[in-house]
């Protein structure tokens, strides 16, 4: 038993509690649930064999199976049960019509159901010139959010709008705005309508935002979807029309054969875009035209690439001194250098430590390419000569318009 009020009004009433997960029921609305549970069931019984007027509070947690007093809101609604039908697994499907706010005083529980005693709360306010702006705002603002939402029917929308009455008004309208518990919950405990058509007026604001976007990223998602389904078909037909004609074009055999190509050779995500974008230009390009060579050319170019293809580095100083020393007679601080930087990678072993350079500065024969194809050697690696004596362009290394 909870006792939240000392103070109880004339108007209080003892009504048979039942509990409600995820879903809050607000005045002047009709909403149909099943009850389960065999303390609901039995407060249902009771109601039933009274006046049919139950009340219906949101519990806080859904996930409890019984709860407790102080796990149910302290704010529900009296309503009127207006059809109820007792379904073949025992449960009872009830239709229920939201009367009045009510607030709860004191839970009880006996013979195997809650029972609440209320003080119902009746919302009513001075009907003036800003209260009915604010309700134009909000009922526009609901007009946009039935055409934007795909749930809610026209008619509802028209029924709403007739309603002059400004708490009448909000609850109708919370009713059917699909926000969170909390939010509703929050509506369902403002008393005051002119306090409820503001935070009615926010919510509608946030979600026909939301719904915008949806309709946005729908849209976008079917248009994508439709192009997407019209190149397979247009694909498809043409393939067919090859295969009656008794002869398949050469420049699709070309397009396919490249794109197994790219996809074999597992380029990184950059190349891989950028190889799929030129094929695209090659489809569309005449065969014979020099553009075309061109794009063939860097896609032949791109794809001959080994992009995960990597020599193994063989890390073994005792190997790397003496191929060293078996190369090179002399030199003995450049060769010691050498191997305490291979040491320092072997000590490092980090795989982003890469492109390290070593710079071997001396006059035409000295020995700098020959202790390169030393280090090369010891290590495994591939010996690779790129001579940049006399180069002033650097177009001479980066080439001119991919060739």
């Amino acid at each position: 038993m909870i006792n939240a009020f000392e103070n109880r009004g004339e108007k209080v009433e003892m009504l048979p509690l039942v509990p409600l997960r995820d879903v809050v029921v607000f005045p002047y609305t009709m909403i149909p649930f099943v009850v389960g549970r065999k303390s609901s069931l039995v407060a249902v019984e009771k109601a039933l064999a009274g006046d049919k007027r139950i009340f219906l509070a949101t519990q806080r947690d859904a996930k409890i199976d019984d709860p407790k007093a102080d796990e149910i809101n302290f704010i529900g609604t009296i309503a009127n049960i207006v059809q109820s039908l007792k379904l073949p697994n025992g449960n009872i499907k009830l239709l229920v019509e939201g009367v009045v706010r009510g607030k709860v005083l004191e839970i009880r529980e006996d013979d195997g159901s809650l029972s609440a005693l209320l003080e119902p709360i009746e919302g009513k306010v001075e009907l003036t010139s800003e209260i009915e702006t604010d309700m134009g705002k909000v009922v526009a603002l609901f007009e946009k959010y039935v055409k934007l939402s795909p749930n809610l029917p026209y008619e509802t929308m028209i029924s709403t709008i007739r309603v002059s009455e400004p708490g009448r008004l909000t609850d109708t309208i919370a009713a059917h705005v699909q926000v969170g518990m909390e939010e509703k919950q929050n509506l369902l405990e403002t008393f005051g309508p002119a306090e409820r058509l503001t935070i009615l007026a926010n919510l509608l604001d946030a979600e026909i935002e939301k719904l915008r976007v949806d309709r946005r990223i729908h849209q976008r998602v079917k248009k994508q979807m439709e192009k997407a389904q019209k190149e397979y078909y247009l694909n498809e037909k043409m393939k067919a029309i090859q295969q009656e004609l008794g002869r398949k074009d050469d420049k699709l055999n070309e397009i396919e054969e490249l794109k197994e190509k790219i996809a074999a050779c597992k380029m990184p995500k950059e190349a891989h875009e950028k190889a799929m974008q030129e094929l695209k230009r090659l489809e569309v390009m005449p065969p014979v035209s020099a553009e075309a060579t061109v794009s063939r050319n860097y896609l032949d170019w791109l794809i001959s690439v080994p992009w995960h293809k990597r020599t193994k580095e063989i890390r073994d100083l005792d190997h790397a001194e003496k191929v060293l020393n078996e190369d090179h007679y002399g030199l003995e601080k450049i060769k010691e250098r050498i191997v305490e930087f291979l040491a320092v990678r072997r000590l490092v072993k980090n795989k982003s430590m890469k492109g390290t350079i070593l710079c071997f500065v001396g006059p035409p024969g000295v020995g700098k390419t020959s202790l390169a194809q030393s280090i090369a050697r010891a290590t495994g690696r591939k010996f690779v000569r790129v001579s940049l004596g006399g180069v002033r362009d650097e177009a001479e290394i980066r080439g001119h318009r991919r060739t």
